[in-house]
This record gives structure tokens, sequence and C-alpha cells, in this order.
């Protein structure tokens, strides 16, 4: 056992309690090491939650350097090593006879090890190590994300369409995992985490805010990306007023006479995390509208967009939500989906 094992926050929690960090390919017979799965681990009396590293799940499509290299830019910026996930769900029963099972496990593990070979190429700095499971593709990378900072996934984009096309494994692992997860369009170019520059222009991180619910865990995640980033954060609410109601006339005065308090309770949600993040531009939006619409359309200028998934303990399954489902749907930046109670 070590006291100190090299991954663990030096200045973190300093109790004599144990756990085990997964460290990479090292070299066999390497002394206080266990060896699981093709891979190694080391234990030390820190605690697992100064552990935040980021966890990309990848299936082998063509997008899943996409996924990877966005992955690691994350990584790079939050300075924690990356965990490249593949999971193995096995050949179908009627087709076990006609499948050589030991043939698509070595394939699987040579993706895992070409792709985690490119991201060191990229990011000679950034600690990469890579995990082979075995079981239901959401269920296992729910358990492999757990404990950590955050999960990346990758989405299809809709032939000839801006958007998402979520797959079931990404949406039944959104809906069961309360790791925050980022799902990052595998069309295109991504709008991938940067480090801010003079010569490149801020863009924004939106995070759409329901000021009836409780705000926290979005906007400490957030407030924290958009500093790692230099972006300015936007915090969005969108309100709308009874259906009957709702013409012309109507809105003018209801964004006159109820405007002004919906944003000032904005503006009070907002203090404490301003007084925690003072190197972050602010700016505060409070329209009259669908809150997917205006979440989609700030979106044109941004790196990333964050919204909500309530968590339902008494609920069978997990729910996304309407909101968060359309934004998932039409944003063309990538979408962190942050559960909260």
């Amino acid at each position: 056992m070590r006291d100190d094992c090299g991954i663990c926050d030096p200045g973190g929690d300093r109790r004599p309690r144990t756990t085990t960090h997964l460290i990479g390919e090292l070299p066999p017979r390497r002394s206080r090491e266990r060896r699981f799965d093709r891979h190694y681990y080391v234990t030390c009396r820190r605690s697992p939650a100064v552990i935040r590293g980021v966890t990309a799940g990848i299936d082998g499509s063509p997008g899943s350097g996409v996924v990877a290299e966005w992955a690691a830019l994350e990584s790079l910026l939050r300075g924690v090593p990356l965990c490249l996930v593949h999971v193995h769900e096995g050949p179908r029963p009627a087709a076990a006879d006609a499948v050589d099972a030991g043939a698509v496990r070595h394939q699987a593990e040579e993706f895992l090890a070409d792709t985690a070979r490119t991201v060191r190429r990229n990011h000679p700095s950034l600690r990469v190590s890579t995990r082979l499971l075995l079981g239901r593709a959401a269920t296992a990378l729910t358990g492999a994300a757990a404990g950590t900072g955050l999960l990346v996934l990758g989405s299809r984009g809709l032939s000839g369409t801006m958007g998402f096309l979520l797959g079931s494994v990404a949406r039944e692992t959104v809906s069961s995992t309360q790791t925050p997860v980022v799902l990052v369009r595998v069309t295109g170019q991504p709008a991938a985490p940067r480090q801010s520059a003079p010569d490149v222009p801020t863009r924004d991180v939106i995070v759409g805010l329901d000021i009836h619910h409780d705000c926290a865990s979005l906007l400490d995640f957030g407030f924290a990306e958009a500093a790692r980033r230099g972006d300015r954060l936007v915090a969005l609410h969108g309100w709308s007023i009874w259906p009957v109601v709702r013409d012309a006339g109507a809105l003018v005065a209801a964004q006159r006479d109820m405007g002004s308090d919906v944003a000032r309770r904005l503006t009070r949600i907002l203090a404490p995390w301003r007084e925690k993040f003072p190197s972050v531009d602010v700016a505060e939006l409070t329209p009259i509208g669908s809150a997917a619409h205006l979440l989609v359309h700030a979106s044109d200028r941004a790196d990333l967009v964050v919204v909500g998934r309530r968590v339902h303990p008494a609920a069978h399954g997990g729910r996304i939500g309407l909101v968060t489902h359309a934004v998932i749907q039409h944003s063309a930046v990538p979408v962190a989906v942050v559960a909260h109670h």
C-alpha cells in the first residue's frame, strides 16, 4: 500500500482511508499492484473523492476518434487522467457458435490500444489508460464513470440536418448515471475544449436553468467549465404565460410586469457563483419563450451547452426530460447533461 500514488491531489484528504486507482498499462510484476482485466491498479491511503478523471466511452465506430480527442482536450483542461472505455457485449446466443469470441475480444483490445496510441501521440503529457469491459454497454459505462468527474459519449449527427441522433446506449447511460455526461457530435468538427488566447474570440458556455428548482449542480459545472476555457457564462431561463392570454399585448404586459421579478430571482441565484468565480464574465438572459428553442438558438456561438436531468428516486429507470432531450437532438455543439435532485 502506498501513502501517495502520484494520482491523488497532494492537497486532498489525508485521512487513512484506502482506494484503488486505475493507473494504466504498466509493466507486470510491479510491487504492491494488482492486475485486473489486463490493466494495473495501485492502492493508496487517499480519499477517492479527489480522483476526478475523465472517462470516454468509445464504441469502435469511425466517430470514436472525435470522442476520444474531445475527452483528451477536456482532461488536459482539468489536469486529470483520461480513461478510454470500450464495452464488449459479446455475441448473441444464437450467433455464439458462428463467432470466435477470442478474435472479437482481441479486435476490441487492438482498437482500444490504437485509439490510446493516437491520443498519446497527440498529447504526450496526458496520462491515458484503457479498459475493456464485458456486459451491457449502458450498465458498464455507468459503473466505469462512477466516482469520476465526467463521462464523454458520442452521438451521430442527423444526415443533412443539425442535431444529434441519440442512440439507445447513450440514452440509457445518460438517464441512469449521476456523473455529468457530455454528448459530442461525431460528424464534422465538434467545438473542442480549448485554452483561451488573445487572438481567439471568447465563446459561451450556455447553462439552461429552471429558477423554480435547485440549480446548484448545473451552476457548479457550468461556471467551472467557463473558467477553464476563459469563456463567458450565459445563464438562460426561458419562461412563458398561460396559453389563454398568449397574444401580443399579453406578452408585452407580462414582460413589463413579471419580467423584472424573474430577472431579479435569477440574479439572486447566480450571486454565490459570481463570488466563487470572479474571473468569469456572466450574462443573464430571461426571455419569454420555449426553453429548448432558446437554448438551441443561443448555442450558435457556444463551446458547450449545459442542461439538467432531474433524478427521480422513486421512478423505475431514469428520464431525460423534454427540454434536455430537445437540446440534445438539435444543438450543434457538445451538450453536458448534469443530474440534479
